[in-house]
């Protein structure tokens, strides 16, 4: 069997990162991978999130041998490796060389938003633990070594044309559009992480990509604040290379 296409979805935590793993893994010939860094990112950083123990249990803290998996791994019948991968579990330790065998596209939200949302299930944050300076600092190597136009998705603007984002996305990453990406049936999977009772509760109910959120004003207290405007720069950076989908 042929190496698969392999994808690698960056971005921060509370995007619509679980539900665009939803919609690759509902395609017959695709397998996923859930956040497979996480558990290095907490043993190495220590820092306490929802499940902590479990997760470490859950997965290899050898980044290596994780490395190993995300660019080796294969399932009989599918061509596409689909890799949901949090842009904050990458320490400045682990080499990059391994992304030329993938495909790296970057999924992105305002800080604002991450901020408002991120803070609902654990309110002591630092704006390293949202994911946007080390998803710039990805981005620039992707643009630099491997790929002079790598793919920015704003998760806004797919939410408003999902059919339209998605057709893009497979064009960019060399495979078909599958209306199948559109729709998924609801609850758990055996591919979600560990961390899933914690963070999932709404993409398990979901059948699909819910329409784009009403513009409204978010309401940030000062130290949430100060952690979005931390992170507004790596976010602008981010935005100048969007792709509208028009």
């Amino acid at each position: 069997m042929d190496s698969p296409l392999r994808i690698a979805m960056w971005s921060g935590p509370r995007n619509i990162s679980t539900a665009m793993m939803r919609a690759w893994e509902n395609r017959s010939d695709t397998f996923v991978t859930d956040e497979p860094f996480y558990a290095h990112y907490l043993d190495h950083t220590g820092v306490q999130h929802p499940g902590f123990d479990s997760i470490i249990k859950s997965q290899s803290t050898d980044w290596r041998k994780v490395v190993t998996a995300c660019t080796t791994s294969t399932e009989p019948g599918c061509t596409i490796h689909y890799q949901k991968h949090m842009t904050h579990h990458i320490l400045p330790h682990m080499q990059l060389d391994w992304l030329s065998s993938l495909t790296n596209v970057f999924l992105i939200r305002s800080p604002e938003s991450v901020v408002a949302s991120y803070s609902k299930s654990r309110p002591e944050l630092e704006a390293r633990d949202l994911g946007f300076e080390q998803q710039a600092r990805l981005f620039e190597h992707v643009k630099n070594h491997l790929d002079d136009a790598p793919l920015v998705i704003a998760s806004d603007t797919l939410l408003e044309n999902p059919k339209v984002a998605l057709a893009a996305l497979c064009q960019h990453c060399r495979t078909s559009f599958d209306e199948e990406m559109l729709h998924w049936p609801p609850g758990k999977r055996d591919s979600d992480g560990a961390w899933a009772p914690y963070w999932y509760s709404n993409v398990e109910q979901s059948t699909g990509f819910a329409p784009a959120p009403e513009k409204r004003e978010i309401i940030l207290d000062d130290k949430q604040q100060r952690i979005a405007d931390q992170c507004r720069p790596h976010y602008e950076l981010m935005t100048t290379h969007a792709t509208d989908f028009k």
